[in-house]
């Protein structure tokens, strides 16, 4: 298994306080309740929960270690802060057990940890070492930098390590102080990255006391050891250079089964192109995946005093497919849809697609509204290809009136369909796209058109022409007025034309079963029927509509 370097480094600075006697160190862990965030998918306080259990089986016999936990019992409190064990030797099952029991959920008072970590060492007649592991900087109104300073004037020989997990450059900065205040050295872990360099430089240059120093520059320089047995890496073709810290390859590492198959949980995860672990000797499966897109599994084996190398070449491409609606626009339409496909994987992206591909053709087809064109495109191993994709497309602005120099209508209710301007045999129109109120936009292919809008029982259309590229407004005239109704009492009103049929009878044209009901209509004379729920006896009041105007009746 391979441990995050930031919590391995706690065993190198173990290491680095006894070259020279058995120093006292304690141990002040971060338990807060962001302890539960995640690095490579895994929760901060799993990880410390298991490297601090397989480094502290490292630690020098005769070691005295400590540990101080803060932020494990209590929510929002700046006084949750436990010797969880004392210094002493032989504390490394003690710490493990205690650890492995935490449940992270409070506040981080590193500052006040750090101090009483301090006095419980006796930093004022001993030599002291603290270990400061925080993945959040101090939230209980304490100057760490301070602290740092006044304990470094007061103690012994007083030092402080902190390993920053998780923060950030300028968080690290923050928390730095401690160190640095007292001839310790600040640690960051914010990326894989940096954790193999904090690794690299914690093993081969531990920080140590001036004493330990000197014993150690007196001492041979041990030969240098491998710091990893696996090494991983991948490539887009056969030659090609390593894709790196390029994070859209997905690793995950298995055991093999006897058939040399994926068994059992992940062993690691990661998303680089390259890195590098460390396992026990046995059988594993890499299964690397480019992108979502492409998998690829290989079988290596990890023998003790060799690395295992897994390589991956993903035979691919890298596409950027710019969606556009005119070839001379500068920029891709955000809004557009692009499809693509190759082999047996699809997906939508909107907007510029950037994707890897399998070497070989590529379909795609753009959308724009209902404007769409399809495209392939061949792709080689290891080629870069940009490339437009024209769709043409306009945009209408959707607008009405009420009459000529009327008023607008300004109403979410209008219903705006774009038909083809050639009918169909049954006189009907193909529809092409359509939308609800007035100033909303439709996107439509180029050419002729006609815009049909509808209010109520008015409907009107309007013939357009559009190009691609651009934004053509339309503005459809409903020739109609508004006519309002109020009938006290009625449970029912219906409107109906003036005239009658050749059988006596009048056309409905709205209904609504309420006291009051208003309609948009065409200019014309109309008939209000109303109906009760009592004994009353149904009623009826004639009205007129004017293009332009509201009319209002009340039927008593």
């Amino acid at each position: 298994m391979r441990f995050p370097a930031a919590l391995m480094l706690v065993a190198s600075l173990f290491a680095a306080t006894q070259t020279v006697a058995a120093d006292k160190t304690m141990i002040v862990l971060d338990a807060s309740g962001s302890m539960w965030g995640q690095i490579d998918g895994k929760a901060k306080i799993d990880i410390a929960r298991e490297t601090l259990g397989t480094v502290l089986q490292s630690v020098p016999a005769g070691t005295e270690l400590g540990l101080m936990v803060y932020g494990h019992r209590e929510k929002g409190s700046c006084s949750d802060i436990e010797l969880a064990v004392p210094p002493g030797a032989g504390t490394e099952n003690a710490i493990t057990a205690f650890v492995n029991g935490l449940n992270p959920k409070g506040k981080t008072p590193l500052t006040q940890s750090v101090e009483q970590a301090a006095d419980i060492l006796k930093y004022t007649e001993d030599k002291a070492t603290v270990v400061l592991v925080t993945d959040g900087l101090e939230t209980c109104e304490a100057d760490p930098c301070a602290l740092a300073s006044a304990l470094e004037k007061k103690g012994v020989d007083f030092t402080t390590h902190v390993v920053g997990f998780g923060l950030t450059a300028e968080e690290g900065k923050q928390v730095a102080c401690l160190a640095e205040n007292t001839g310790g050295k600040y640690f960051q872990a914010s990326d894989a990255a940096q954790l193999v360099a904090a690794l690299t430089e914690t093993v081969a240059e531990a920080p140590m006391s001036k004493p330990a120093q000197e014993v150690a520059e007196a001492e041979p320089e041990p030969e240098p050891v491998a710091a990893f047995n696996t090494e991983f890496d991948s490539v887009l073709a056969e030659g090609g250079p390593s894709l790196g810290d390029n994070d859209n390859i997905f690793w995950q590492v298995y055991k093999a089964d006897a058939n040399g198959a994926p068994a059992g949980d992940t062993v690691e995860t990661q998303y680089k192109g390259a890195f590098s672990g460390t396992y026990p000797p046995g059988r594993y499966v890499a299964v690397a995946t480019l992108q979502s897109a492409i998998k690829r599994e290989v079988p290596f084996e990890v023998k003790d005093g060799a690395v295992a190398k897994p390589f991956v070449n993903f035979d691919a491409g890298l596409l950027t497919i710019t969606p556009k609606r005119t070839p001379q626009d500068a920029e891709g339409d955000a809004n557009a849809a692009v499809e693509i496909a190759f082999g047996d994987y699809s997906t939508t992206y909107y907007g510029t697609a950037k994707f890897y591909a399998s070497a070989g053709d590529v379909t795609l087809k753009g959308k724009i509204g209902p404007a769409i064109v399809e495209e392939t495109v061949t792709i080689k191993a290891g080629e870069t290809v940009e490339r437009d994709l024209v769709i043409g497309s306009g945009t209408v602005l959707n607008k009405a009136i009420y009459a000529d120099g009327g008023p607008a209508v300004d109403s979410g209710d209008v219903f705006f369909e774009v038909v083809e301007a050639k009918k169909n045999i049954d006189g009907t129109r193909k529809s092409i796209a359509y939308t609800y109120g007035t100033g909303t936009k439709l996107d439509v292919p180029p050419g002729d058109h006609v815009m049909t809008a509808k209010l109520g029982s008015t409907t009107a259309e309007m013939p357009f022409s559009v190009k691609a590229g651009e934004t053509t407004e339309i503005t459809v005239n409903l020739n109609a007025g508004v006519l309002a109704i109020t009938a006290p009492g009625a449970n029912f009103i219906e409107i109906l034309s003036a005239a009658k049929d050749i059988q006596g009878n009048r056309k409905s044209l709205s209904y609504a079963y309420a006291a009051e009901w208003q309609d948009t209509l065409p200019p014309g004379d109309y008939v209000v029927a109303v109906k009760y729920e009592s004994d009353t006896a149904p009623k009826e009041a004639t009205a007129t509509v004017k293009a332009g105007e509201r009319a209002e009746v009340t039927v008593q």
